[in-house]
């Protein structure tokens, strides 16, 4: 394993990375784009005037840096155009991406976006895909054509486009979005080609925020891959499917509500409009959680809801509905277009599964997330999430019907440096993770980091790792073999129990004996010292664990005297910095 196991610090397993499959940057790149090709072991990689294409083997990563520099002349304008920051005027790569056959790459080069590729396809111009500037946040999905989302910042309005392919290249109209901040987009599966839908998730100014809250609501907007626009008199380059919701992040109606959506992941199952919706949300006290929805409520809301201040009638096909172009029915008739024109937000608001988010004991804050469907060996699927946080370290997630459990986190960087990216690999089982020094790949079945053992596999509930409960009770309780200890005449001794999860319960028990003696948790362990009534006799002691109703057996000790009893009123003159060095000690 290229994992080891670290000290517990937290409710959960920690590790941190030690083996080869990692890549240094030369310079530090504070804004990175990723692309992947699922199934393969490359990684693309834009920063800052370079393109950093890596590959990764289990003995070192490989990698060829392209540059592309913006020339002097843009970055000379930027610098008089008063650019957000002066390090801004440089081309940073914000978009690679693949349509069919055919590979774009897009900078901002200096505040005046730039695209390059290959291929004959129509193209919009590089402003509509690239942001002008790094900081400005854009989206970009490929799916047989580019579908793009640029953030509104200083004179620009925000849009979601379709920029590139063999599709008609449509555009929002302005005022459908109000200073709109991307955070994610995703293509929503169907078996009915026609009926395919991309999702995009933003937030949207909100002019009657309360003064405790962010200025922002939080949006789902949906359009039909389909749709090829209107007819000249309204719409002609516009989208005619376009419907917006709001999304609520809180618990319940309450004023505790989460209303800037900073990233947006989303899990389908193949060809079926089914699945979850992850977003990541902050306050105005920049706190972060995760709300989960269902993508059916989602899809019902959109195709039931009345829309937002619009009370008459509808006739022929319902507005935002996915219908082809000239087809029996279609968004051609101008009343239904001047509908959608004019009233494009649904009144129904989607709210999370479970009422309120994700409960997740960790104080760190989220900055960025990926997810992934897994077959576990009994049949059953499961979302994990993989969450980035702006502390480096990345939290493994399950989550289930019954809520969320933090499965491990992983501390990889030296320099806790903010997770910028993530890219994940569901077909060759890789997650990528990029801060502004350096990127790694972990593999998401690393199953033995758990332990060599069925019980402990079971134990870790990770669905990557045979994981079955119906099997459980068919597993007989392992004993350890003791650790004889030596207790010289007149000394204290302590027994230490290293803590590997603080989802378990820790006891001690002596081999003969009904009763079970407490610990003293310090840290990382489980320590039993003698008290009054718990003299530490010659005997075999054992540290158990117990959780989600299985009890395993952590260590054991022998205990041999060599003298009288030892005192229990010791163990209250010995300080907390003894305590931990004598368990360390007994330890090794």
């Amino acid at each position: 394993s290229n994992l080891i196991l670290s000290l517990i610090t937290s409710l959960f397993i920690i590790f941190v990375s030690a083996g080869p499959s990692r890549f240094h940057f030369s310079k530090p790149e504070n804004y990175i784009s990723m692309y992947h090709p699922e199934g393969t072991d490359t990684l693309y990689v834009g920063g800052q005037a370079s393109i950093y294409v890596l590959n990764f083997t289990d003995y070192g990563v490989s990698n060829l840096q392209i540059p592309a520099a913006s020339d002097e002349t843009a970055k000379n304008t930027c610098r008089a155009k008063a650019a957000p920051l002066e390090l801004e005027c440089d081309n940073f790569i914000t978009v690679i991406q693949k349509v069919n056959d055919t590979f774009i790459v897009c900078g901002t080069n200096a505040g005046s976006p730039r695209c390059w590729m290959l291929g004959n396809f129509r193209i919009a111009s590089a402003s509509d895909i690239s942001p002008a500037y790094p900081s400005q946040k854009s989206i970009s999905v490929a799916t047989g054509n580019l579908y793009s989302a640029l953030s509104s910042v200083g004179g620009h309005a925000g849009s979601i486009r379709r920029t590139f392919g063999s599709q008609k290249l449509l555009k929002t109209e302005n005022i459908w979005l109000m200073n709109p901040q991307f955070a994610g987009a995703a293509m929503i599966p169907t078996s009915f080609r026609d009926k395919e839908e991309m999702y995009f998730f933003f937030s949207e100014f909100n002019k009657t925020a309360r003064v405790d809250e962010e200025p922002y609501r939080a949006r789902i907007g949906r359009v039909c891959m389909v749709d090829e626009g209107g007819v000249k008199p309204i719409l002609a380059d516009s989208w005619t499917t376009f419907l917006k919701a709001r999304v609520m992040c809180g618990a319940g109606n309450t004023q505790q509500q989460y209303n800037n959506l900073k990233q947006a992941v989303v899990l389908t199952a193949q060809d079926k409009r089914a699945g979850v919706l992850y977003g990541l949300f902050s306050n105005a006290w920049g706190k972060t959680v995760i709300c989960a929805y269902s993508i059916e409520d989602i899809d019902q809301a959109f195709s039931t809801s009345k829309l937002k201040g619009y009370s008459s009638p509808l006739t022929g096909v319902r507005p935002g509905m996915c219908v082809r172009k000239n087809s029996s029915g279609s968004h051609n008739d101008i009343k239904n277009l001047g509908v959608i024109r004019y009233h494009p937000e649904i009144e129904d608001v989607i709210r999370p599964v479970g009422i309120a988010p994700l409960d997740l004991p960790t104080e760190d804050q989220i900055n960025h997330a990926v997810a992934d469907i897994v077959l576990a060996v009994n049949d059953e699927h499961y979302s994990v999430l993989y969450l980035g946080t702006e502390q480096g370290k990345v939290l493994k997630v399950l989550h289930t019907s019954n809520g969320a459990f933090i499965i491990s986190q992983y501390s990889l960087f030296h320099n806790e440096s903010p997770i910028l990216n993530m890219a994940i690999d569901s077909q060759k089982g890789h997650l990528y993770v990029g801060t502004a020094m350096e990127v790694q790949r972990l593999t998401l079945a690393d199953c033995g980091r758990y332990g060599d053992t069925c019980r402990e596999c079971i134990l870790s509930r990770d669905p990557y790792c045979g994981w079955d409960r119906l099997k459980r009770k068919s597993l007989k309780l392992r004993k350890t073999s003791p650790k004889e200890v030596v207790v010289p005449r007149n000394t204290t001794v302590f027994l230490p129990c290293p803590v590997r999860s603080f989802h378990a319960m820790y006891r001690w028990e002596r081999d003969n004996c009904v009763l079970n003696y407490p610990c003293l948790f310090s840290g990382d362990f489980c320590v039993l010292g003698p008290a009054v009534d718990t003299p530490l006799k010659e005997g075999v002691f054992r540290c158990m664990a117990t959780e989600d109703g299985f009890k395993v057996e952590v260590i054991s000790f022998r205990l041999v005297n060599q003298g009288p009893l030892f005192a229990a009123s010791v163990l209250c003159t010995l300080g907390l910095s003894l305590l931990l060095a004598v368990a360390t000690l007994w330890l090794h």
